[in-house]
């Protein structure tokens, strides 16, 4: 790690640098998974990095060790002597560190601005989608990495095999994963995006699904003069995002592990003949144009991360990864934190923690599940995400986890809003359609809840992007103490 720090730090001059950020920045919310990893950058290029948030966390936690001050909670006296401000988008124009930097006329600008300045002269690798951002992103640094391409990584969770979720290498390229929520990624100039999927999210932000699908054609249309769209072919959005930009004259390429893409042609990466293997993961055969390029083994499970994997392989190989290493990055990896994390088994339970928190991502959870754990009962801990999203996806939330033996719901995670806002884990539990689900209505309580109604060979998953996170360790440690009932 330090010999990529020393590399791009001969990349530049200390001139170059202040052209990127003065001495002295603070970050708004320096807590995020996106604010630390802008956080750890600049602390490993040389910069005072001071910031705040309303909880301490792990990567709060990660800065102050690279020797950064976190506050908590918000407070103009936090700004010090800051020279620029950094804020999350959750951020809202009264908060008062933000306010004092006004006052001062110290500049602020959001997160996505401080990114494109830290990949100012990198070739960028860019990650966008609604669903399997982290995971794929993660894979392709890896990829990357191991490809000798020493590339600079910003990630929106961490990567167990390169030890974080940032990483300033000094290499030409920079894997970044594009967030879509209020426009984030359209600060970026990439050399090759890679788009998953568009599906409807984040709607209490762009408020309708067009303005969302139209966010995607422009983060397409930011491509520089020479650069590539990667879509999937076997998703209706991708692809049909993939069809517009080449029909406009972009360069697109297209993967698809399905026999025909949604558009009925065949696409240029493909994925055959797939076979479960050993690993609880998937092994195929990878072709380019028809022309076998060899296999891939997997150790993360579901045909989703075959979809994943052979996308993040398209970009590598376009970025100038060997197959062979590419390959070998594929077979070593475990996955991102909080997407399939096996916990541990105690009294024979399987506990596993994930991060979906949309219909899709549950589906696709669940056929993972299956697949690794083949007919064991599985038992889902549900954490919504959001009133708005609860509501406005609820036709799909009655459906979605269908394939589950259990379900519990927990309260909902509020994030940035107030249940005002739309529907809470009451009303959504009793919507569902299959199985039936009960609520928790104790958070603090349901780890004992749902130890109690834990039997030896169950697998319990918590899924959700909130604190449901916190549950499964409790679980374990149930588990532990007593076994299961």
């Amino acid at each position: 790690m330090m010999a990529r720090i020393r590399a791009r730090a001969d990349r530049a001059g200390d001139g170059d640098e202040r052209q990127i950020a003065p001495q002295h920045v603070h970050l708004v919310g320096a807590g995020g998974i996106h604010m630390s990893a802008i956080g750890q950058i600049l602390l490993q290029r040389g910069h005072a990095v001071t910031g705040s948030d309303l909880v301490l966390t792990e990567y709060t936690e990660r800065l102050e060790a690279l020797g950064g001050t976190v506050f908590r909670g918000h407070d103009a006296a936090n700004l010090g002597e800051a020279e620029l401000v950094v804020a999350t988008a959750a951020a809202k124009p009264e908060n008062p560190e933000i306010a004092e930097a006004r006052r001062r006329g110290v500049p602020v600008i959001l997160r996505a601005e401080m990114v494109q300045r830290l990949l100012e002269g990198r070739r960028l690798l860019a990650v966008a989608g609604s669903h399997g951002k982290t995971t794929t992103s993660s894979l392709l640094a890896l990829m990357c990495e191991r490809g000798g391409l020493e590339p600079l990584v910003l990630l929106g969770g961490d990567s167990r095999e390169l030890g974080g979720n940032a990483q300033d290498g000094g290499g030409a390229y920079a894997v970044v994963e594009a967030d879509e929520y209020a426009e984030a990624f359209l600060q970026y100039r990439p050399q090759i995006a890679l788009v998953l999927n568009v599906e409807r999210d984040h709607l209490d932000y762009y408020g309708t699904e067009e303005r969302l699908r139209a966010a995607f054609v422009a983060f397409a249309e930011r491509l520089v003069p020479d650069g590539t769209l990667v879509v999937c072919a076997d998703a209706e959005g991708s692809n049909a995002l993939g069809e517009a930009r080449r029909a406009a004259g972009t360069r697109v390429e297209r993967y698809s592990i399905a026999s025909k893409s949604a558009s009925g042609s065949a696409a240029e990466w493909r994925a055959e003949q797939l076979r479960v293997n050993d690993r609880g993961g998937y092994d195929f055969t990878a072709s380019l144009e028809g022309a076998e390029l060899g296999r891939i083994s997997l150790q993360v499970p579901g045909r989703h991360n075959v979809s994943n994997a052979l996308g993040a392989l398209a970009v590598a190989m376009r970025a100038g990864v060997d197959f062979n290493r590419a390959a070998l990055a594929a077979s070593e990896f475990t996955g991102a934190r909080r997407r399939f994390d096996v916990l541990g088994e105690a009294a024979g339970v399987a506990v596993v923690d994930d991060y979906s928190h949309h219909p899709t991502e549950v589906r696709a959870m669940i056929a993972a599940a299956r697949q690794r754990y083949g007919s064991r009962r599985l038992v889902v801990c549900f954490q919504p995400h959001t009133y708005t999203r609860t509501q406005y996806l609820l036709d799909e939330w009655r459906t979605c986890f269908e394939g589950a033996d259990a379900l519990y719901l927990v309260r909902t995670y509020a994030a940035r809003e107030t249940a005002d806002a739309g529907l809470d884990a009451g009303a959504l539990a009793s919507e569902i359609v299959s199985p039936a689900a009960t609520l928790l209505e104790d958070f603090e309580a349901a780890p004992r809840a749902l130890a109690d109604a834990l039997r030896p060979g169950d697998v319990l998953v918590t899924v959700g992007a909130g604190d449901v996170t916190e549950i499964g360790p409790r679980v374990l440690e149930l588990l532990r103490a007593g076994g299961a009932s």
